[in-house]
């Protein structure tokens, strides 16, 4: 009998440390939906190239790990985005930028360093990405000539690649259901690159770097 009641009581003991550590340790997840505003460029040397605007909407689901410094959360974005880029009209001297639209979706992994508990954290991670070619917004520019060229029209270096791998880094602040987040992601692949595919009468090597600027609002479920 009291081995039975020594029994019984070693196991109530053992229910509540692991009740308690799970309360002391209790994982809690959420979702965000957030909107921005957005500046995209493409750094390269091939083209002289201006920053255009864009918005952005997105979904991120946060894993909070209170006992621990750090959180995680995964992030689905789409946007559109704008970039110039100098050409010449047809037999003219003077250059104007041509504006492309770019449409992207990515899909990223972010780890949230607390700075300020849940208030403040430094987020970075790894973002892949897909995107449109860049599309000329007005088509009765497609025969102008890039800026530095003699016979690249505006709409030969539409084709670019597709497919491309980034960083993200930014701050976000706020609090439990209202954050804002700002936030710069850089391109590490050439997203020039199937540029290079292309033959063109003038012998090139295409490179570019994607750089955006994102500033959101995100409402916390």
């Amino acid at each position: 009998m009291k081995t039975r009641v020594f029994q019984i009581y070693v196991v109530i003991n053992v229910l509540f440390v692991t009740i308690s550590t799970a309360q002391n340790y209790r994982i809690e997840n959420a979702i965000g939906v957030y909107g921005g505003l957005t500046q995209f460029n493409i750094d390269t040397d091939n083209f002289v190239t201006e920053k255009g605007d864009g918005w952005i909407v997105g979904m991120a689901a946060t894993v909070d790990l209170p006992h621990r410094w750090y959180n995680v959360s995964y992030n689905i974005q789409l946007g559109e985005n704008k970039t110039g880029i100098a050409a010449l009209r047809p037999l003219g001297s003077q250059s104007e930028f041509v504006d492309y639209k770019i449409f992207t979706a990515q899909i990223a992994l972010v780890g949230h360093l607390k700075l300020i508990n849940k208030h403040l954290t430094l987020d970075a991670g790894p973002m892949l990405q897909y995107n449109s070619d860049l599309n000329l917004e007005d088509e009765t520019k497609e025969t102008y000539i890039i800026d530095g060229y003699n016979s690249i029209r505006a709409n030969d270096i539409s084709e670019i690649s597709n497919f491309n791998v980034n960083a993200t880094i930014g701050l976000t602040t706020g609090f439990d259901n209202l954050k804002f987040r700002a936030q710069y992601i850089y391109g590490f692949t050439n997203i020039l690159g199937k540029l290079n595919d292309k033959t063109f009468s003038e012998t090139l090597d295409f490179k570019g770097n994607q750089n955006m600027l994102v500033f959101s609002a995100m409402v916390v479920f």
